[in-house]
């Protein structure tokens, strides 16, 4: 019963943290397409207003005019529509399920016993939970420091996001030889994400509040809470599209159980940035075609990386190698404690992501999978049955 609930609150709180990031990252996005879609008015009585560009659009049957003030409009009314809400929601729904899921339960989760640095193959759940909330604060912390100090009046924008780029690399890198391949890539992704949030809260509401607060008194905005605002809300816009990435990949373990897991999640996020900068240049009339081909070959070069090493030819003969027999008894004894219909495991109600190992037939059916995470040394997670290197050796023989 205490799985079922557990279960229960996992998927009311993924279900909560997709409603509220689907809200956020689309009222993001239709900003910055808003922004950068701004034509000069043809009015010469909203110029005179401080009207700096608009809009004409047409939608679900209406039309709607959207306009931009370079300076204080003439009335500013107390009905604000603010956007801050969303992003909270998202980001406190996020640490929730990771509390959850992974900071519940971090030796079986968190802990990577493979990694190839001594103290981070052997911390406790406490240790690598301590780890995961500095990981998440020390990327925020980074990551805002080098706002601050690299372009402070945002003169320097480019070298801040080849900067920003260069802390990406370190943190994938950081995050996949110190914590464990799902894990790893989840905690890269809330870097941005916490990143992303705390850009609005620290930062982008803040200078709004204060640039009303002036304008309500009858005095001038400082001018820098408005550039540091947008410079911090296209940071967020390009943050996106790795950042839903990152946060799926845990269904795919081609990902995050290969062993240059870190440069295939460089290459997912570059590429993301890339396809995501021909959307914001096309809302400004700039169609660069050259920016999604980037990102494709980027991604298509992690499809060769990643791609599991073929078999020389003549290696395998028929009637040579473990039988189905000795490879399930092994799964058997190791696998199905979890990836059962019905888990013997406390953790689970139900076998995780679906993936059951009751027969032979299943097992033949995930072989792939099955030789891929067991010779990453992935699976079993923390290797908690105890799964011995023969045992994966006659594994990584088996041709089904």
């Amino acid at each position: 019963m205490d799985a079922y609930l557990l279960e229960f609150a996992n998927m009311l709180l993924r279900w909560l943290h997709v409603i509220a990031a689907i809200a956020w990252i689309g009222e993001s996005i239709y900003f910055v397409m808003l922004d950068n879609g701004l034509k000069t008015p043809k009015d010469e009585a909203c110029r005179k207003k401080g009207v700096f560009g608009e809009m004409w659009a047409v939608h679900g049957g209406g039309f709607y005019h959207n306009q931009k003030y370079a300076t204080s409009p003439e009335k500013l009314p107390d009905d604000l529509h603010w956007s801050f809400w969303k992003s909270y929601t998202t980001w406190l729904s996020g640490f929730a399920l990771f509390a959850l899921l992974y900071m519940a339960n971090p030796s079986f989760y968190l802990v990577n016993p493979n990694s190839p640095w001594e103290w981070a193959a052997n911390m406790t759940g406490w240790q690598a939970n301590v780890m995961a909330l500095v990981f998440l604060l020390g990327g925020w912390v980074v990551y805002n420091e080098l706002c601050k100090r690299i372009s402070p009046n945002m003169e320097r924008d480019g070298v801040l996001s080849i900067a920003v780029a260069v802390m990406m690399v370190v943190v994938a890198y950081l995050s996949v030889h110190i914590f464990s391949g799902r894990a790893a890539f989840l905690l890269t992704g809330a870097v941005m994400a916490t990143a992303m949030s705390a850009n609005v809260f620290f930062w982008i509401i803040p200078g709004q509040r204060r640039m009303v607060k002036a304008l309500k008194a009858g005095e001038t905005p400082n001018p820098i809470d408005g550039k540091r605002g947008k410079q911090r809300s296209v940071h967020n816009t390009y943050f996106t599209l790795p950042v839903v990435l990152l946060m799926i990949s845990n269904h795919y373990s081609f990902l995050y159980a290969h062993e240059l897991a870190w440069v295939l999640m460089v290459l997912f996020i570059f590429a993301g940035a890339l396809i995501r900068q021909f959307f914001v240049l096309m809302h400004s009339g700039q169609i660069k075609p050259a920016y999604p081909a980037a990102g494709v070959v980027l991604i298509l070069i992690s499809i060769w990386i990643g791609a599991p090493a073929s078999s020389p030819a003549g290696e395998v003969v028929e009637g040579e190698g473990p039988a189905i027999e000795e490879v399930a008894a092994i799964i058997n004894d190791r696998c199905v404690t979890c990836h059962s219909r019905e888990p013997s495991h406390p953790s689970f109600a139900a076998a995780p992501a679906g993936v059951a190992y009751d027969s032979e037939t299943s097992i033949l059916n995930g072989a792939a999978q099955i030789r891929q995470v067991v010779a990453s040394n992935y699976m079993p997670l923390g290797n908690m049955t105890q799964m011995t290197d023969e045992e994966r050796e006659v594994i990584a023989a088996w041709r089904d």
